[in-house]
């Protein structure tokens, strides 16, 4: 598993990239923080927006975290076919590792719904074992 991960759904690409942000962490506090930048492009036919959000983080000790809520970093971006959306957003684990996944609800003009899913990625500290995360 890698700390990039891709996923269409209905048109809509979400592709995801994550970095580990040594300035902010302090191994010995047990505190990792990561950035993960994450592109939304719509390349299906009819215009679609983002609703909501679902996360799953899942620690190296397999504690879970959901987060759900509205938009993404204040906005409920509106994607037009052929339109992309990047925002750049962080997490905060306990562990050197961990994975994230999930989906935003988008909605079409037409009131029709859908989640587009949001495929798994590794956020991994750069001195972490590559026995000590998936693969």
């Amino acid at each position: 598993m890698k700390g990039m991960s891709e996923a269409e759904t209905e048109g809509l690409r979400v592709s995801v990239k994550s970095r580990y942000l040594k300035e902010q962490s302090a191994p010995a506090k047990n505190r990792f923080v990561f950035a993960y930048t994450v592109t939304i492009t719509n390349e299906g036919q009819a215009a679609a927006t983002l609703r909501t959000r679902h996360w799953v983080i899942t620690d190296a000790i397999q504690r879970v975290e959901e987060v759900r809520g509205e938009g993404v970093v204040g906005e409920q971006p509106h994607l037009e076919p052929e339109q992309s959306f990047e925002y750049t957003s962080g997490c905060v684990l306990q562990t050197p590792w961990g994975t994230m996944h999930g989906s935003y609800q988008m909605e079409r003009p037409d009131g029709e719904r859908f989640d587009a899913q949001i495929e798994t990625f590794l956020l991994a500290a750069p001195f972490v074992s590559p026995a000590g995360a998936p693969s």
